[in-house]
C-alpha cells in the first residue's frame, strides 16, 4: 500500500503539516521541553535531557519494533537555488539496503499562505521500514534540537506512520509533540500512562476524547 492510499483511508483529508493536532478530531499534543531558559542551550543540558527523555519514552509507547512505518520527510524549497539533498534517512537507517525503496516526490509548497508568489515547494521524501531498521533515538534528539543551535540538527519535518497502529507521531521541536490516531482506543493507553506530560492549554479538549 502506497502512502497516500494509507492516508486516504485513515486519515481522509488530513493535510501532513504543523500544528497536526489541530487539523484531526483524536491526537493528543504532549509537552516536551519544561521551564526553558536560555542557558540551557548546551549540549546534553538538564532541559534538553527531559526533552529528550519525553521524546524517546513516548515514541516507544506507541512503536514496537517489528511495526511497519513510514518516515515521512519534508524538505521545503524556498527556490533560492539551494539543492536539498535529504541526509534524514542515510543517518538514521541501519542498513543501507533498506533505503533503496526511499521515495521523493515534489509537492506544492504545503504552507500555501506563506507563498503568495507561488515559487516554493515542498520535497516529500517517504521511506517504508519497520521500527527496528531506524535509529530512532539520536534521530529524535536532532529532531529535538533543531531550535538550539546544537548538533547534529534535523530542520526538515519528519512524520513516523505507524501502519499496524494507524498512528501518527510528530515531534515539533523541543517544545512538544503530536500524536494522532484513528481511534482513541488506541492510542488511550499513552494517554492513560504519560497524562501529565500533556500540554496544559488544550488539556481539556483532549480529555473530551477520551472520556
Amino acid at each position: 500500500m502506497h502512502l497516500n492510499d494509507f492516508m486516504d483511508e485513515n486519515f481522509p483529508n488530513l493535510e501532513l503539516r504543523p500544528p497536526l493536532f489541530y487539523s484531526w478530531k483524536i491526537g493528543i499534543r504532549f509537552e516536551l521541553g519544561v521551564d526553558y531558559v536560555r542557558e540551557y542551550d548546551y549540549e546534553n543540558s538538564p532541559y534538553l535531557q527531559g526533552v529528550y527523555k519525553r521524546a524517546i519514552t513516548l515514541f516507544k509507547s506507541v512503536h514496537s519494533n517489528n511495526d511497519d512505518i513510514y518516515i515521512v520527510v519534508d524538505v521545503n524549497d524556498y527556490a533560492d537555488g539551494y539543492k536539498h539533498k535529504s541526509k534524514t534517512f542515510s543517518r538514521y537507517i541501519k542498513e543501507k539496503s533498506v533505503l533503496y525503496g526511499l521515495n521523493q516526490k515534489t509537492i506544492p509548497y504545503i504552507f500555501p499562505d506563506d507563498d503568495e508568489e507561488g515559487t516554493y515547494k515542498t520535497h516529500r521524501f517517504t521511506l517504508k521500514c519497520k521500527t527496528s531498521d531506524l535509529k530512532y533515538v539520536p534521530m529524535l534528539k536532532a529532531i529535538c534540537n533543531q531550535d538550539m543551535g546544537i548538533r547534529p540538527s534535523i530542520f526538515n519535518s519528519v512524520y513516523f506512520i505507524n501502519i499496524n497502529r494507524k498512528t501518527i507521531f510528530h515531534v515539533y521541536d523541543d517544545r512538544g509533540c503530536d500524536l494522532l490516531a484513528t481511534s482513541p482506543e488506541t492510542i488511550r493507553n499513552v494517554y492513560d500512562k504519560y497524562n501529565d506530560w500533556i500540554l496544559d492549554y488544550d488539556r481539556n479538549e483532549i480529555a473530551e476524547i477520551f472520556n
